[in-house]
């Protein structure tokens, strides 16, 4: 029977070179903001007040760096990920022009490399993937590699073409869209005192709080980001997968530890870049997810002296606060109750 519905592609519908171009554009409004602080409780003052935006030179508040970027992931899901058994890893993340509600961004993905694996079942599909405004200004732009089904696994594998993925984003590249003027930034507004030169490498912050995860905010948020991935909506299925039930979107971990980081980064206004990531663990509803980030080194931008780049190791774990919390056994595994392991870079005031 002929079909004109879409089944998502196989391992063996990649090739490399292919520009996979992404349906659909999304127009952003003030609704998907709200909607957004409403599922991730995001507090950071230059995405929550226009005026506070204004004192740094922004026409107004820009959106959550991270809703931009679920809203580009979300696209490629469609065409890259709907037959994925998981999304292994992040590369090369860089934030560009701010998104503002009224902006529209569009997506596209280039295929970069292919690797089958063994056993013939799956392959891993690497891509780097580029959203843009109504412009065509960069808002956006990661590598991802994700592991996809294959159609036939008796079917010849192809010749494996493995990139080289960047280790991290140099801060000459990182973009910082907005000018402090130290004696007008409002730290008690802000919410912290403590801005780039109180941070030193090395140091760990517990964020303290907690975040359970209900089964209606892990949809409602796969919903925002218009993520089509099966394995967060469809119990049906599910409940004959690896787990039993659906699992929560790792984009959603993400934001809740973004959001929980609030409490030690207050004034990390925005994300500048991405430079790897990790889905230890499956999250599901119910789970609590705790965080802590770690300082691994601060940065001065080249030409700047009103913003500094402090890179970040944030972890996040389900049901375990986070003080001193053993992230590896005596073996060097992850333990149990890790779900994300993400390294990226904020852009906080300096001091006059």
């Amino acid at each position: 029977m002929n079909s004109k519905t879409q089944s998502g592609n196989f391992f063996e519908d990649f090739h490399v070179g292919q520009t996979l171009v992404h349906a659909t554009p999304r127009t952003l409004t003030e609704g998907e903001v709200a909607l957004y602080i409403g599922l991730f409780g995001a507090r950071f003052a230059l995405n929550s007040s226009t005026p506070f935006a204004q004192s740094m030179g922004l026409p107004r508040a820009p959106v959550d760096s991270l809703l931009a970027f679920h809203m580009v992931f979300g696209k490629t899901v469609a065409d890259i990920s709907l037959n994925a058994i998981a999304n292994l890893g992040y590369a090369g993340g860089r934030f560009g022009a701010p998104l503002f509600p009224g902006d529209t961004v569009a997506t596209d993905s280039q295929v970069l490399g292919l690797k089958q694996n063994k056993d013939g079942k799956t392959g891993v599909v690497y891509v780097r993937s580029t959203g843009v405004n109504q412009r065509g200004e960069m808002v956006v732009e990661f590598y991802r590699w994700v592991m996809v089904r294959t159609r036939d696994p008796a079917r010849p594998a192809p010749e494996p073409v493995v990139p080289t993925l960047p280790a991290a984003v140099p801060a000459s590249e990182l973009i910082a869209p907005y000018r402090v003027e130290p004696a007008h930034y409002d730290t008690a507004r802000a919410g912290s005192p403590y801005l780039w030169d109180d941070y030193e490498a090395g140091e760990r912050i517990d964020h303290v709080d907690g975040i359970t995860i209900e089964e209606a905010d892990h949809m409602t948020g796969a919903r925002l980001f218009q993520n089509t991935a099966r394995v967060h909506f469809n119990q049906h299925v599910e409940k004959e997968g690896r787990f039993g039930r659906r699992i929560v979107y790792g984009g959603h971990i993400i934001s809740l530890a973004r959001a929980l980081s609030f409490n030690g980064l207050a004034n990390a206004q925005t994300i500048a870049a991405i430079h790897g990531g990790r889905h230890v663990n499956p999250s599901f509803a119910g789970d609590t997810i705790y965080a802590w980030s770690e300082v691994l080194e601060r940065q001065e931008l080249p030409g700047r002296r009103d913003v500094g780049a402090l890179r970040l190791r944030t972890v996040a774990a389900k049901d375990y606060a986070c003080a001193d919390f053993p992230l590896q056994d005596a073996g060097g595994a992850y333990r149990p109750a890790v779900v994300l392991d993400f390294d990226y870079t904020v852009l906080m005031p300096r001091r006059g």
